[in-house]
This record gives C-alpha cells, structure tokens and sequence, in this order.
C-alpha cells in the first residue's frame, strides 16, 4: 500500500500529519478522522455531539475490511461526519486507550478483537461497544449504518439516559481495573496447578492449548520446559514438542520465507491469520532456543535460527531498529502473497523437482483456501524422504534449492504492507531473543543484530531525561514510553549484559527500571501501571497481568526486579518483587494458565536460582566462549556476571560491587557458584559447575 503524501492535503482527512501506517491508511477516507486528542474532543464538546472511536492496527485483516466496506464508504461518511466526531487510534502506539477500551468491550458484550468500535461522550466515557461491524446487517450481526442512525436518534432524543449509561460503564470499568489488595502468597502449588491446566486443555492431536483460532502462546511453552526442568515430568516436555514441532510442520509457518503468522483459523494449524508480527518472531524463537538447550535436539535450534532469519531479512530497518509487522493482505486479498499451485510450482522447479514439493508441501488443484494451497509439510523430512526412496541428505538438499527458488519467485508478487514503525517493547523482546539465541544459533549473526537494535532504541528513543518514547517512524518519535516499553527492553538489556559481559547494557538496565518504578509503580498496592504518573489522564488507569499473545507487562517486569536484584545486590528489587506477587496473587491462582509468564518469574522466586561470577577472564572472546558453554545448556534461573580486570573493572564494581573479592585462583578462570544465599567453594572447571548446576 502507498501511504498517501502531504502533497495534496485538501484530499485528506485530519489523519494527514500522522506517521502511523494505521492511521495514514485511513487519511484518504471519506470520513473526517481525527487522531486521538484535544482537538477531537473540543470539537465534540463544542457541538454537542458523541464520539466514535475506531481502534486497529495496520495489519489487520478485519480492520481492513470494515474499512472498505464502512469507512470508504459515503453513506457511512455522511452519517458519521454528520451525527458524531470520529477518532482513530493505532492500538500498537496508544496501548493505554486500547487496552482501556477493549476492556469496555469485553465488560459490555463478552469478548473483544480488532477493529474496536466504541460510542462515547466528548468525555470519552462508553455507552457502546463492539468490534467487527458489516455496513448492513448480515449473518446476525447488526448493520454499523442502523447502529449510526440509532445512536444518533437516541443521543438527539435522549441524551440523558446515554450520559446515565455512560457513568454507570464506565464506573464498572473503573472498579474492574482496581487492583486487588488480598495479598496470598504464591509458592510451587500454584505452578503445579498450572500445569495440570495445561495438561487438560492439551491438544494432543496438533498440540497447542485451545480449540480454534489457536494462537502460538509461547509462554505456556516455556513454563512447561521449566516445570519439566524441576519435576522431571516428561509430559510437560511432550507437550513442549507436539506443539513446537505441529507450528513449525503447519500453514502458520511460512514455508518459502521463514517466520510465523500471527495464529491459526483451525485446530491443525493449517490456515493461518496471514499477518505476522515481531512479537510473536521474538517470542517464538525463544521457546524453539530453550527447546533446544532443553532436549539438545538440533531441529530446535534450526527452527529459532530460520526465525531470526527472516526477521534479520525483512524486519530490520537500516539504520537498526526491528520493524513491527507484516500484512495479512496484497493486491486486496488475505493471504494471496503466501498461495501457491502446482502450475506456479511446476514452472518454478520443473516437472520432477516441482512435482516432488507439490506433494511434501501439499500444494494440490483443488487448493486448501480459496482454490490455492498454503504450503505445509504433509511428513517430517525424515518420514517423507522415507516414503519417496531417497535419503533423507539428498532430499534436504533439494528441497533448500527448491525452497530458495521459489522463494525467488515469490519475490516479485507484490508483496504486504510492511508496517515500518519501529516499537521500543517489541524491539526489547526481539533483542531478548537474538541475544539468548546467540551461542546456540551459529549461523546467524544475532549478537550483532541485538546489539545494533539495542544501541538504536538508546540514541533515537530516549530522551535526555533518560526516558523512553514508544515508537519512531521516519526519524520522528512519538509516545512516552509505557510499561511494556520499559519492562520488555530492559529485559533486552539483561539478556544482551549476559551475553556480552559488556556493563553498559546493565548499566542501562539499571537505570531504566529505577526510572520504571518512580514513573509506574503503584505506591499504594505494589504492582505497575500501564501509563506513567505523568502521561494522559483517561477514564482509568490499568494495571494488566494477563499474559496472552503478549506478556504483560507486569509479568516482565517481575522477572526483570529478581534479575536485577540479583545481578546487582540490591536487595530492595526483591522486596518490591515480593510485594508484586502478593498484588497480583487473586488473578493468578484463580486462573493459573491465564498467566504463563508471571508463573516463570514465580517459578526463579521458588528457586533455585543461582548465581554464577566468572573471574579471571583476559578476553572478551573468551567470555563469550564461557557463556556460550552455559547458554548451550538449559539453566533457566542462572544469573552470569563476569569480573575481570579487562571489562573495565570500576564499572563493574560500581554496578556489581559484591564481586570485587571474586578473583581468579591460580591464574585460571574461576567460577564461583551462589546458590539460596550461600557460596560453594570456587571451581575452576567449567563441567564442575554444570554438574553442580544438575
């Protein structure tokens, strides 16, 4: 899609000036869109008319279609721009609104998705809610014109029982976002609970934890590896696998150019909600690494290193910030750019060759989703070279000369719209992962990706003060920051100071979070807030902790207090941690695998997490090497810190000072292993501390 230029501003709507795709998507609507702000709701109050908020984001396939069918449409204008003030809001700049608001939506009608349809008053107060409207009623759905002309009626004859319906939701939406106070405590029962969770709703099918649309959900996957870990219940690691090995078998997985779309339609992971996103690549990539380290089976590591792959191709702006998001649609259609027939594969590959993919990826005349195939692998490669007569070596190798043809070919289609704003939390979880993927993953460069990333996100999204923006696009940033911003890239942080030893990434992560708990912490209850004490003041202010296809921030955040507790000494990060479980202790234990991510931050506060300071070493190569020894092993909980006397020592000391009498013996590189608040005698063997790690 061509975003529309300020060329010709007398063609568009108000939406113009904005740098959101989202947004600019709509700049050439008929409707008279504004973006959230003063200007709208002065505009609302001053002509007494109700507000219609329209949240989406610019890959979404329903957002598109409403669009088309409501937005471009001039009956639909007429009525809007007539009757109400219309407000759009990209839900990946503006969390705080749609999280908010979503919120309404699911109190109001039972459930939520995008696009979101809201009805307020010009003190953005809800009296109505929905997602996905038709232009005219159709299959059950009521039609967005008659809603328009009824709302409008309605607010022109009696206002007063909508302004009376508007305080009462919106008071219910205000006590469903207070927090509670009962304080419980949250100990190995309630991991144990979630995985008996898990373990019922297991699809042992396809694998997954749902009937369809199934989503990924890599947290639960990674809860799993680590109750495995503790308990040594192979079930929890089976189902790990089923499930890694069903995506990555699957339509949700781009066969031809690598990376996952967004989620699946069905059960078996065939048809996916074409779109793909950075978080979900992030995310992924980190349970196919900690499979990986886990099982020791390579075709994990193969898998998180396609990943990074893609993201490394298509995902990474030049200058070196991850972009957000692909589409689900080109030329108008869901998925046209991912659909192959064996015409198209045949005259690619050949008869023999084209023949031989058509039957491994399933690509048939009759076609999976309207008349054309998603490719899919029909067997492991293993099973299918079996079932063809060939070696497995000689099949692998035709099949990458096929897929790197094809991939080819494909690449002249017009390709999605590539949503190019560049997110600080999105960027924090994809530098999490490439860091924890450097040293299991060989052939791709992720330290240097997560380093140029990290470093991208500190010049171009801080600002002087030392706070974070949420998004820049086009040199302009936008947003302060919120709690997912802080939260996912410190996390980043951590992860790249573990896998550098370089103290400028702890340094920054130390005080990013101190500036995290003055700016969202909630002094009275514990637990962070999404907005900042000094951002927008809204309806309410939220406090999520419901890990879906996202983590919450909170949940993040969590982990970050202990890590950084423990890395840095200060004990009062794990008070605040402390506090921070109690806070959240109702949500969690009356829905466990609602809540995968928080569980792994309880499950390092249950223990053991052990601390490992590595001393003595003359090279930054070397430690890179020592680390990599670790990384290749699955130790979930293990806190690395190097101390040597090339890795600018003072500095470490000043972030780190309770290692400063940690020094080598006998010239050798030294471990010493800290485990429940006592220290074993020092090793100077790296297989003594994996043995003593278990």
């Amino acid at each position: 899609m061509n975003y529309p230029s300020e060329g010709e501003e007398t063609a568009y709507n108000h939406l113009i000036r904005e740098k959101s795709p989202y947004l600019l998507q709509h700049a050439t609507n008929p409707v008279d869109w504004y973006p959230w702000g003063h200007e709208a709701f002065e505009l609302a109050r001053k002509q007494g008319k109700p507000v219609f908020l329209s949240v989406g984001y610019a890959t979404c396939h329903w957002c598109h279609v409403m669009a088309h069918e409501s937005f471009e449409d001039e009956t639909i204008a007429q009525l809007l721009n007539g009757h109400f003030v219309a407000i759009k809001v990209d839900r990946e700049e503006r969390p705080d609104i749609d999280q908010i608001y979503m919120t309404v939506c699911r109190i109001l009608t039972g459930q939520g998705g995008w696009p979101l349809s809201i009805f307020m008053t010009p003190e953005g107060k809800p009296f109505f809610a929905g997602t996905y409207f038709p232009k005219r009623q159709r299959m059950g759905m009521p039609g967005f014109e008659n809603i328009l002309e009824q709302i409008a009626g309605l607010w022109k004859e009696d206002q007063s029982r909508i302004l009376s319906s508007a305080e009462d939701v919106t008071g219910t939406v205000q006590a469903h976002l207070r927090p509670s106070i009962k304080g419980s405590l949250l100990d190995i029962n309630v991991l144990e609970r979630c995985y008996q969770q898990l373990a019922v709703s297991f699809d042992s099918q396809w694998g997954g934890f749902s009937t369809a649309p199934k989503f990924p959900m890599p947290h639960n996957l990674t809860f799993l590896l680590r109750w495995h870990r503790r308990t040594g219940n192979s079930a929890a690691r089976e189902m790990v696998e089923k499930t890694l090995i069903s995506l990555r078998q699957g339509g949700i997985f781009d066969h031809i150019g690598f990376g996952f779309h967004r989620y699946s339609v069905d059960d078996r992971w065939l048809v996916p909600h074409f779109e793909k996103m950075l978080y979900d690549q992030a995310l992924l990539s980190m349970a196919y690494t900690e499979a990986f380290q886990a099982t020791q089976r390579d075709e994990y590591k193969k898998i998180a290193g396609e990943i990074f792959s893609y993201v490394l191709r298509d995902m990474t702006a030049p200058e070196g910030g991850f972009y957000s998001a692909e589409d689900a649609d080109s030329e108008g259609k869901e998925g046209l750019f991912y659909l192959w027939s064996p015409d198209e594969v045949l005259k690619c590959l050949g008869n023999e060759s084209g023949n031989l993919m058509c039957r491994f990826y399933g690509i048939s005349p009759e076609g999976n989703f309207e008349g054309r195939s998603i490719p899919h692998m029909t067997a492991s490669e293993a099973a299918f070279a079996d079932r063809e007569g060939m070696a497995v070596g000689e099949f692998e190798d035709i099949l990458q000369q096929a897929r790197s043809a094809l991939f080819q070919v494909r690449e002249k289609r017009a390709h999605p719209l590539k949503d190019d704003k560049i997110l600080t939390a999105w960027n924090g979880l994809m530098i999490a992962a490439l860091a924890k993927g450097h040293g299991v993953v060989e052939d791709v460069p992720c330290l240097d990706a997560a380093r140029a990333a990290a470093d991208f996100i500190l010049k171009n999204l801080r600002r002087d003060n030392g706070r974070l923006y949420r998004r820049y696009r086009e040199g302009e940033v936008a947003h302060p920051g919120y709690l997912d911003d802080y939260a996912f890239f410190i996390w980043g942080l951590i992860e790249l100071y573990q896998a550098t030893f370089d103290i400028q990434y702890l340094e920054e992560a130390v005080a990013l979070n101190a500036l995290m708990i003055d700016l969202f912490w909630d002094g009275e209850h514990g637990g962070f807030f999404l907005t900042g004490k000094e951002d927008e003041v809204l309806i309410a202010r939220s406090k999520n902790i419901y890990d879906g296809a996202e983590p919450s921030g909170n949940s993040i955040a969590l982990l970050d207090l202990l890590r950084l507790g423990r890395l840095t000494g200060d004990t009062e990060l794990e008070k605040k941690a402390d506090q921070m479980a109690r806070t959240f202790s109702e949500p969690v234990l009356e829905y466990p695998i609602g809540h995968c991510q928080f569980l792994n931050a309880i499950e390092f506060m249950v223990g053991p997490s052990p601390e490992i300071v590595i001393a003595g070493i003359t090279r930054k190569e070397a430690a890179h090497a020592l680390i990599d020894g670790f990384r290749r092993k699955f130790f979930p909980n293990t806190i690395i810190m190097g101390r040597s006397e090339d890795l600018d020592v003072e500095r470490v000391l000043h972030v780190i000072p309770f290692v400063r009498e940690m020094k080598p013996i006998d010239d050798k590189t030294t471990f010493y292993l800290c485990e429940q608040f006592a220290c074993s005698s020092p090793m100077t063997e790296l297989s003594e501390v994996h043995s003593a790690l278990g």
